[in-house]
């Protein structure tokens, strides 16, 4: 396993954060927090235009068609930048269609996502807490040519936006993993009601109420009852790729920290020089360089399609915590400057806490560890 990046990979992750310093500055993302659509979509055009919304299409559907590691090293640079708004939730949703959807599914959406005519969402998680199968409570009833849907999710990202969202419903009663099935569902079906979340790095979270939502049969992802599988797909690319983004933010955090402690002067000394803050900062350096082998190691799996649900969860699960607490260090460390929205500290700070819970929170990873290595 070699992690060193390509020649093209560095060409590819200057090209995206280049991009990403022109395009979306931090006085752009904070101005977003502030936008009921919480993206820009003359942004989304252009990073369209660049092949972003193709990375991972095959090149029949009018795809970049580029490799998993590859995406995953973007997605980390996109990462470091903060990029509001849908990207990384129709990025991963797209995998669901290109290895479940059928030939007219692919046809039809697949260039559409492509070339930015189309924002795509996951309707997985309910009130209820639960982010294995038990937890899916929504249920889909066959009736005629379509199936009628009823129930509510929540922490949709950027639902109030998007085109289609691929529901996870329950259509054979139960609490198991037989009998769960994915939905393309247009996301302006009468019926549906969808309201944004207050929530704290303001990421367009969004509760969705689905009452006698008819969808055709033929918008069935992949096989009906075993719809499991394929949202389990969606889980482990998603955690990597969830991973990646937030590694790009935890090194970013890391390196404007140490920065800083070689620029701030106390008692006529840069405060990097005070032994327990080396300190401080070494465990920041070591726990950045534990993420960085984690990802890669799942994403080179993943890009070799060598299984790896482990990698993948104990990616996500470190990188969640480690998130949070170099977050919360930075802030620390920058003293009363680190607590200004006016600075970028918070920013990350902010998405540290949101990203945790995104294709599944620290525990259920842990879970998932547990039940690879034989203990469940």
């Amino acid at each position: 396993m070699d992690l060193r990046f390509t020649e093209q990979q560095e060409i590819l992750k200057k090209s995206a954060r280049d991009f990403l310093t022109k395009e979306c500055p931090k006085a752009r993302v904070r101005e977003l927090a502030k936008d009921p659509k919480g993206y820009d979509p003359a942004v989304w055009q252009k990073m369209a235009e660049l092949g972003w919304l193709g990375f991972n299409i095959p090149e029949e559907y009018e795809g970049m068609g580029y490799s998993f590691e590859d995406l995953t090293m973007h997605i980390e640079e996109v990462g470091k930048n903060i990029l509001p708004g849908p990207y990384i939730s129709t990025v991963v949703n797209t995998f669901a269609i290109v290895e479940a959807g059928t030939d007219e599914q692919k046809k039809d959406l697949l260039p559409k996502i492509s070339n930015g005519n189309f924002i795509l969402t996951l309707a997985w998680f309910e009130e209820n807490g639960q982010f294995d199968a038990s937890g899916i409570t929504l249920k889909a009833v066959s009736k005629g040519n379509d199936y009628v849907l009823n129930g509510t999710k929540v922490l949709v990202d950027s639902a109030h936006v998007a085109d289609y969202m691929i529901v996870v419903a329950r259509t054979k009663a139960g609490s198991s993993e037989d009998g769960v099935t994915l939905f393309l569902v247009d996301a302006k079906s009468a019926g549906i009601k969808t309201e944004v979340m207050p929530t704290i790095a303001h990421d367009s979270l969004c509760e969705v109420v689905f009452k006698d939502v008819a969808v055709p049969a033929k918008n069935v992802l992949g096989k009906v009852d075993k719809g499991w599988a394929v949202l389990q797909t969606i889980i482990r690319k998603g955690s990597i790729l969830k991973s990646a983004e937030s590694l790009g933010g935890l090194t970013t955090v890391v390196e404007m920290t140490v920065a800083y402690a070689k620029e701030r002067v106390q008692y006529d000394r840069p405060i990097g020089a005070f032994q327990a803050l080396q300190h401080k900062m070494s465990d920041m350096w070591m726990t950045m360089g534990t993420s960085r082998y984690l990802l890669y190691e799942a994403a080179w799996m993943e890009s070799n399609d060598i299984p790896c649900v482990k990698e993948a969860s104990m990616s996500k699960a470190y990188i969640n915590e480690a998130y949070k607490i170099i977050a919360a260090l930075g802030v620390k460390l920058h003293g009363g400057i680190g607590t200004s929205y006016d600075h970028d500290a918070p920013l990350y700070f902010h998405r540290a806490k949101a990203a945790d819970t995104v294709y599944g929170s620290t525990d259920f990873h842990r879970e998932l560890v547990a039940q690879q290595i034989g203990l469940k």
